[in-house]
């Protein structure tokens, strides 16, 4: 029985409050494109988890967290003339509408604010501050569970001591590694939507934290610009294409097929078709099949579930469980 998984970096204005020039057409359909992907899931019943940066938790705050071990100058961009309006540093009924939606998602964490926790100057410390301000802001707004599930900033993966602290039990790891070919991961995907290949189908894995690696398939808004453009007018929108065959793939085997985007991804009327094209095959094949689309903390219990029995089974009797 194969599965699909769907997961979203929910971040607003903090995925680019680093940047010297943020890319402004994704900072203006932030929100719209938040609430047009929740509408799109409903549409097509599809769960998926939501990966929220903490901070859109808050309703409210000075701009300064003196607290936080942050490095000098990293909330700049709360405060001055430059600042992210508050549309963007905010949350407001926005995350309402996820806990509101028809399908049944799940919250999950993406840091406080947008660190990445596998970047060479993230210390443990500032990790660890990342995650409790990211755990105590959803708490404070009223999340009924401690969020499970994680996903790295620019999936730059790292202290993974942090995670478990806080109780979080998976995360999206770095999709398979393609071999080095000269063509690099753009290049690839468009031979691939060419050919015949599909994306990845991954296996979730728990390590010794105990945490569940459910790493990614394919990023749905990898290709873009002239060479998304290019391959339209020859072969159709490739990433609709490579999405459509992973799916596929995982209907016919017991694999998982882990597709992920932002919603300032949906930009555009074509960006927001392409999803609707995904969604539509991905309804097609589940009415057919016993696909399934799950959480990702929904697979990453089953994995920890299957551990657990295998472990139980070794105890018992001392073989190892097929």
């Amino acid at each position: 029985m194969g599965t699909v998984v769907l997961s979203v970096d929910a971040e607003l204005g903090w995925g680019f409050h680093d940047f010297a020039e943020p890319p402004r057409d994704r900072l203006t359909s932030a929100r719209r494109g938040w609430r047009t992907l929740l509408d799109l899931c409903d549409e097509y019943r599809v769960p998926a988890t939501w990966a929220v940066v903490g901070h859109l938790f808050l309703d409210e705050c000075a701009g300064h967290h003196a607290d936080h071990p942050a490095p000098p100058g990293w909330f700049d961009h709360e405060r001055g003339d430059d600042r992210m309006p508050p549309s963007l540093r905010f949350g407001d009924g926005l995350i309402d509408r996820i806990e509101a939606a028809d399908a049944d998602h799940e919250i999950g964490l993406h840091t406080f604010s947008h660190v990445e926790l596998g970047a060479d100057g993230t210390t443990a410390r500032l990790a660890d501050a990342e995650l409790s301000a990211a755990v105590e802001a959803a708490r404070e707004w009223g999340l009924d569970r401690r969020p499970r599930s994680f996903v790295f900033p620019r999936n730059n993966v790292g202290n993974l001591q942090a995670l478990a602290d806080h109780g979080i039990t998976c995360y999206r790891g770095q999709a398979p590694t393609a071999r080095a070919d000269g063509y690099g991961a753009v290049g690839r995907l468009l031979r691939a939507a060419v050919g015949t290949t599909a994306p990845p189908l991954v296996e979730p894995r728990q390590d010794s934290l105990g945490l569940v690696d459910l790493p990614a398939s394919l990023f749905l808004f990898s290709v873009e610009g002239p060479a998304r453009s290019l391959a339209e007018a020859v072969v159709g929108d490739p990433v609709a294409i490579l999405a459509r065959r992973g799916i596929d793939e995982a209907a016919a085997t017991d694999g998982v097929f882990h597709m992920w985007l932002h919603p300032n991804n949906l930009v555009t009327p074509r960006d927001v078709a392409r999803m609707e094209a995904i969604f539509e095959h991905l309804a097609r094949v589940r009415a057919r099949s016993d696909l399934r689309v799950r959480t990702m903390g929904q697979v990453a219990a089953e994995a920890r579930g299957a551990g657990e029995t295998a472990r139980e089974a070794v105890a018992t009797d001392g073989s190892k469980p097929e």
